[in-house]
């Protein structure tokens, strides 16, 4: 059985969102404040130990406007049903498949409720609403809609939310939503186990004080392997450090506590009756997992007996040994459970900290191997039921992990900043889309490009755009003198040559990002010669086509070929825009009826006195920068241009373009509790 699908509503920033999981291991990835921890905060609520609770930060910030309703339909004395409509809830909705032939379904047989023979599939329900009953309490003392009345009305949900509120665990039909069972908290816990790698693992550098973070795991492997459910190979070894216990506890009794009670003072020194008698003696008890957990550290051998406190290893080593520990301790507890879950879900929170570019890759890659050797070779090959789910900010792990099983966040961009999540298994599966996802997964793997995690995007064609980039943007902010400034904000630079930069279009599409790409026009004159077509390149004045497929691809969706020059020079600013993308390619500049080929010669028609371009037309500077720029070595030409000679100004196409993209900025997300705190805070205490 496994969980393929979660559909979680009014949870912090995942206001509604549904997210598919793969069999074994899903990567989420997206910028900061995207709701991946949100994720994460929202199992960690229901598979803790204690009851779940939640508080009023942790709704949807639009939860205020429906607690309001809810008071309305209150104070209009409508019924409670009606009143409890309104109401918000916070609901995660879990899918698990299940084999049909599997001989023993365990606590999930109390979760099937459908009656199809055929249905192999469970829908569980975990509901943080009202209690029964608490209509009355939750909106007692409020009599109006006044603003007073609001305010105090907010004010009061902080404690009337987690004092009136609880879970409710249903199992509903999947072919039949009002067929549905209360199911009892403590079953969900007994089919469902859960553990958590935090992104904050406690494993910083320290210098005058040792934290043996690694030690102290292996008290709560010792817990585990004591308990009367572990495996029998587990209980001896628990056995054994007991006997041992047990021998210095002995050697204890009979030496060590006389030498102690020598230290104690004489009562009848105080001279006052009854302190005397009895006397005082001492009795020290050894206690295994103080031990463990309190005097076992992890070493590392040197060699020559000479052994390395935990903190002498780097940052890196340690969190890999650490995450290691705490996967095999998540197996041992699952192991060990008198019930054993059925399935086993767990969260590792950016685990590249400290690791190096290559670790992060044979982390991801290794990851559902460590438990596969875990079931074969502690577990009499009984598969450990887990499904991993991953976040990250690593391009390394986000492009190193297989495509289908990463799932994208990001933010919308509405006034309450809900998450919105995309499937790049689901988008991608369309045959037609077949060879831009094999070009894309194996470009993102090369390249380790950072398209997940910027704010917008600049695709352009080769290495002179990329050099000069950093100067283009420079300039162009200071042209426009607008905030915010481009080259504050994150943008990932792509280098993709006209001939692939269609390949992007739909994962540009996908992933909502404001992005400009780069091009050149490329003309070429279609020749007819005894029979033969050639298209040979040429001066953009001279040309009938363009053979840049990026280009062709944006206006009539065909990937190659050519498509004729006039339609791309006739094309306004406005119809080179595509939803969230914008083309730019070679225009001409102010003043001039020419425009360049490439960059490099649409560089020298923007700056004629710099490049001495003369004659007595425009026709003839173009040709003059045409035949110029064919000469040139292009690496040197940029590293000139952006090192010696810095006096120029962009070409018009590329200064348009990233004004477009300065003129459209992304809004950083706010994290949602902090604007839903501030709004509470916002009301009157008195």
């Amino acid at each position: 059985m496994k969980i393929t699908h979660l559909s979680i509503k009014n949870f912090r920033l995942l206001k509604n969102v549904n997210l598919s999981l793969e069999e074994k291991t899903t990567v989420i990835v997206g910028r900061n404040n995207s709701g991946k921890t949100s994720l994460t905060e929202i199992f960690r609520r229901l598979l803790a130990d204690k009851t779940p609770s939640f508080q009023l930060y942790d709704f949807s910030i639009s939860a205020i406007e429906e607690f309001k309703m809810a008071l309305k339909s209150h104070l209009l004395g409508e019924e409670e049903n009606l009143t409890r409509a309104h109401l918000p809830v916070i609901e995660l909705k879990i899918t698990i498949t299940y084999d049909e032939d599997t001989p023993d379904l365990g606590v999930l047989g109390d979760f099937i409720v459908d009656l199809n023979p055929d249905c192999t599939t469970v829908e569980i329900i975990i509901r943080y609403e009202l209690q029964d009953g608490s209509i009355k309490a939750l909106f007692e003392g409020i009599t109006d809609e006044s603003a007073d009345s609001i305010n105090q009305f907010i004010k009061d949900l902080k404690d009337n939310v987690p004092k009136l509120f609880q879970i409710k665990v249903l199992a509903q039909d999947p072919n039949d939503e009002t067929n549905f069972s209360n199911i009892d908290y403590t079953k969900f816990k007994q089919l469902i186990g859960g553990g958590f790698i935090n992104a904050q693992r406690g494993l910083d550098d320290v210098t005058h004080t040792e934290k043996d973070v690694l030690g102290k795991v292996l008290a709560k492997l010792f817990k585990t392997a004591s308990g009367a459910s572990a495996p029998e190979d587990l209980r001896q070894k628990s056995s054994e450090l007991d006997l041992v216990i047990k021998e210095l506890q002995l050697k204890v009794d009979n030496d060590f506590n006389v030498k102690v009670n020598a230290l104690l003072p004489a009562l009848q020194l105080f001279g006052y009756p009854g302190l005397a008698d009895p006397n005082l003696s001492t009795e020290t008890t050894l206690n295994i997992s103080n031990i463990l957990d309190s005097h076992t550290k992890i070493r590392y051998s040197q060699g020559n007996g000479m052994y390395l406190p935990e903190t002498y290893n780097g940052l890196g080593s340690r969190n890999l040994i650490y995450m290691l520990f705490q996967l095999f301790e998540f197996f041992r507890e699952w192991q060990s459970s008198p019930v054993t879950n059925g399935l086993y879900l767990v969260f590792i929170e950016e685990p590249e900290a400290h690791l190096h570019p290559q670790m992060q890759q044979v982390f991801i890659k290794q990851v559902k191997e460590i438990a596969s050797e875990f079931s074969r070779t502690l577990n009499d090959g009984n598969e450990w039921p887990v499904q991993f789910v991953v976040t990250t900010h690593s391009t390394h792990i986000a492009n190193e992990a297989n495509f289908d099983s990463v799932r994208y966040f990001f933010t919308a961009r509405n006034q309450q900043k809900e998450t919105k999540i995309k499937d790049l298994r689901k988008e991608f599966s369309a045959p037609g889309l077949l060879a831009d996802k094999e070009f894309l997964h194996k470009y993102l793997t090369l390249t380790k490009c950072d398209l997940f995690f910027a704010d917008k995007a600049i695709l352009i064609e080769g290495a002179t755009e990329r050099i000069l980039m950093p100067m283009l943007i420079q300039k162009t902010d200071e042209i426009q003198d607008q905030h915010p400034k481009l080259i504050a904000q994150y943008i990932s630079l792509i280098e993709v040559g006209g001939a692939y930069a269609h390949h992007f279009y739909k994962f540009l599409d996908f992933l909502e990002l404001r992005t400009l790409v780069i091009t050149d026009l490329d003309s070429v004159l279609k020749t007819e010669n005894n029979g033969n077509t050639t298209y040979p390149a040429c001066a953009v004045a001279d040309g009938s086509h363009s053979t840049n497929a990026g280009i062709k691809n944006w206006f009539d969706g065909a990937g190659q070929g050519y498509i004729a020059l006039a339609v791309c020079t006739g094309k306004t600013a406005e119809e080179k825009i595509n939803g969230f993308r914008r083309i730019a390619y070679q225009i001409v500049e102010n003043g001039h009826t020419f425009c360049g080929r490439s960059f490099e010669d649409a560089f020298m028609l923007a700056n004629t006195a710099l490049f001495e371009l003369t004659g007595p037309s425009d026709a003839e500077f173009a040709a003059q920068a045409y035949n110029k720029s064919d000469k040139i070595e292009k690496t040197n030409f940029a590293l000139k241009y952006a090192l010696e000679e810095v006096n120029w100004v962009p070409p018009l196409y590329i200064s348009d373009g990233l004004k477009w993209l300065s003129d459209n900025p992304n809004i950083p997300a706010e994290e949602v509790q902090e604007i839903l705190q501030a709004v509470i805070e916002e009301v009157p205490h008195d």
